[in-house]
């Protein structure tokens, strides 16, 4: 590390790897609420977040465990559909608060075609909120809705073994994987429907 009289220490947060504040302050500089979306390793998390001096406040949010607690989601709580179902809940809750248009935080995250914060973006678009993007970024519908996953399946059903370990979470909810776009547009339908009393 750098020492002597003139050297500035980095903020807390830019030492830990957990913030860009150029990028951030470009996206406050916007005056527009930012759709903050990240994943961890087990869920997807969107947030409309309103930057002020004292601190930054949620406006909005919704995280993927309640796809299973409130919409009865089956599948995985990381994957696509469920990135693009947060994505949606999170949008038709920011729109109830009056937030229609915003701009996108995926953080330190790597941008690349398709990933799951993109899906979370589409998810938001879909719901009627305003984003700056390109559409050239955006997944593919049929990976939104969980196709690759239930060509994969279909794809593995021929060696019972490696079908079973592949997709042991799902069976054990319940549901067939290969069954996967059907209770997706089952999700979808309840999320709309619960926006819309």
């Amino acid at each position: 590390m750098a020492k002597g009289p003139s050297y500035n220490v980095p903020y807390r947060r830019r030492r830990e790897g957990k913030t860009n504040y150029r990028r951030r302050k470009n996206l406050i500089l916007s005056g527009l609420p930012r759709l903050v979306a990240r994943k961890t390793n087990k869920h997807i998390i969107a947030q409309m977040i309103e930057a002020s001096v004292e601190s930054d406040k949620v406006l909005a949010s919704a995280h993927s465990s309640e796809l299973r607690k409130k919409y009865g989601w089956l599948g995985s709580l990381k994957s696509l559909p469920a990135a693009y179902l947060t994505g949606l809940l999170c949008g038709y809750r920011a729109l109830k608060k009056g937030i229609k248009k915003a701009v996108l935080d995926i953080g330190l995250q790597t941008p690349s075609k398709g990933a799951r914060v993109f899906a979370v973006l589409k998810g938001c678009l879909d719901a009627g909120v305003e984003i700056p993007h390109s559409e050239d970024v955006l997944p593919d519908e049929d990976r939104i809705k969980g196709q690759h996953i239930s060509d994969y399946a279909e794809m593995l059903s021929s060696t019972p073994e490696v079908y079973s370990m592949r997709f042991s979470a799902y069976l054990s909810r319940g549901l067939s994987p290969e069954k996967i776009v059907d209770h997706f547009s089952t999700v979808m339908e309840k999320i709309k429907a619960e926006s819309e009393k």
